[in-house]
């Protein structure tokens, strides 16, 4: 498994030229870039082909690969949403996110499959956002990139039966899951989720959560919280699992390169339980 750091690990507004020198300092070998609006720093709606070729150059010069990218968009135009036109927006999101990855030679993109809200019940964000991403599915193929949908608190896709069965009920090798490990653990127990997943598991975000606090402002940094990373590490071993752990992490409000580097060791210390779990 390698190591890597989300883009909203640093502060929004900093440099890419930074972000990317901050992560290759700091140990990591895989950055993951997030699609915004225009005018935000890296890729956006506007991001050229051209553009898109130009920051893959910037990564490789800084000695980093990037295989993921994600977005905070899909919040706002969700592919659940009762309005067409919102959900057509969230469908153009998704697919400009392949075709940057396409361009970056970057495997995955993360998508936040739908919102249950009072106005949009469990049933219809499930069957809104299944036909979507079915629909979605065939442009993928096209592109040679996965979509990986992430578990996330939008109340929905609670359990892990449940996401493997909505998972296979949309019937392609394109899409799978973008597994958050700290995401479920007020909830469950993340190494049970990845037994249940398995080779469904596409990508893997890592961060902590403090179970007393158990509301949003629970989460917290690495080996700052309840997870249990040994028994986490040896279920993505279990189902070989061998791609990139990618560090999501609230940034520091001073040094944003700290973090960075803090999240580095404290990953180095995830990787020696790998090598405990093999050994």
């Amino acid at each position: 498994m390698k190591k890597g750091i989300n883009q909203w690990c640093y502060p929004a507004g900093a440099p890419l030229e930074d972000v990317l020198k901050w992560t290759s300092e700091a140990g990591f070998s895989a950055i993951e870039l997030n699609l915004g609006k225009p005018g935000d720093v890296g890729l956006t709606l506007e991001t050229s082909r051209e553009d898109a070729q130009e920051i893959g150059r910037q990564i490789k010069e800084a000695g980093l690969e990037i295989d993921s990218l994600s977005t905070a968009l899909l919040w706002e135009t969700p592919l659940s949403a009762a309005d067409p036109d919102v959900q057509n927006e969230g469908k153009q999101v998704v697919r400009k996110m392949l075709e940057l990855a396409h361009e970056l030679d970057a495997s995955t993109v993360l998508v936040v499959p739908g919102i249950v809200t009072a106005d949009v019940s469990y049933e219809q964000c499930y069957e809104r956002s299944k036909a979507a991403l079915i629909e979605l599915a065939s442009y993928a193929e096209q592109l040679d990139v996965t979509i990986g949908v992430e578990n996330v608190w939008n109340r929905f896709l609670l359990s892990p039966l449940e996401m493997k069965a909505y998972i296979d009920e949309i019937g392609s090798a394109q899409v799978g899951a973008y597994f958050d490990v700290g995401n479920v653990l007020q909830f469950g127990f993340p190494e049970q989720w990845i037994a249940l997943l398995g080779e469904r598991i596409l990508k893997v975000h890592v961060k902590d959560f403090k179970t007393s606090v158990g509301n949003i402002t629970g989460f917290t940094n690495l080996l700052a919280g309840d997870v249990n990373w040994q028994s986490v590490i040896s279920a993505l071993d279990k189902i070989g699992y061998s791609g990139e752990l990618t560090a999501e992490l609230t940034p520091y409000a001073h040094d944003p390169a700290a973090l960075a580097y803090d999240t580095a060791r404290q990953m180095d210390v995830l990787l020696g339980l790998k090598t405990a779990v093999e050994n």
